[in-house]
């Protein structure tokens, strides 16, 4: 019968220790498992539909980076993705892409992404019912400040 209060006296000693362990582990774990959120600057990305290739340079504010990076549209498409699913490094979007004459597209893409780049491969549909096209979206920041006169997003 000693024994038992003995044990329990010794969990109830280690318990905490072990605990304290497991709670300093997990974060050094989680950093690694988290991927960095794209930053603000001067982005350049070239976007590639519906046999359009086209490459953009715009300055995006800190207010402006989870618009820039989730719904990404350019001069000639606006874009809204309602599944956006970003996390671990790794992205996918859905959405539709419009163009000023009203044509729309649906679009699927995903892919990985770093603070200050991400390669998204998909496809764009013309109509309903027809296969996919190949789609893609490649940008990198060229640089944490943006030049004199840039265009911002």
């Amino acid at each position: 019968m000693t024994v038992r209060p003995r044990l329990t006296r010794l969990l109830a000693v280690a318990a905490p220790a072990l605990a304290g362990a497991l709670l300093l582990a997990v974060p050094s774990s989680a950093r690694q498992a988290q991927a960095p959120t794209p930053q603000p600057g001067y982005w350049e990305y070239t976007t590639t539909a519906v046999g359009i290739r086209d490459t953009e340079q715009k300055c995006v504010r800190a207010s402006e980076i989870n618009r820039f990076f989730g719904g990404l549209s350019t001069r000639r498409w606006q874009c809204t993705y309602p599944v956006r699913e970003v996390g671990g490094g790794n992205a996918r979007f859905e959405g539709t892409c419009t163009d000023k004459k009203g044509r729309r597209v649906n679009v699927r893409l995903n892919g990985p992404y770093e603070a200050e780049s991400f390669r998204f491969r998909g496809g764009a549909q013309l109509a309903r019912g027809t296969p996919y096209l190949p789609a893609s979206i490649n940008a990198r920041r060229i640089s944490a400040q943006c030049p004199a006169g840039a265009e911002y997003f």
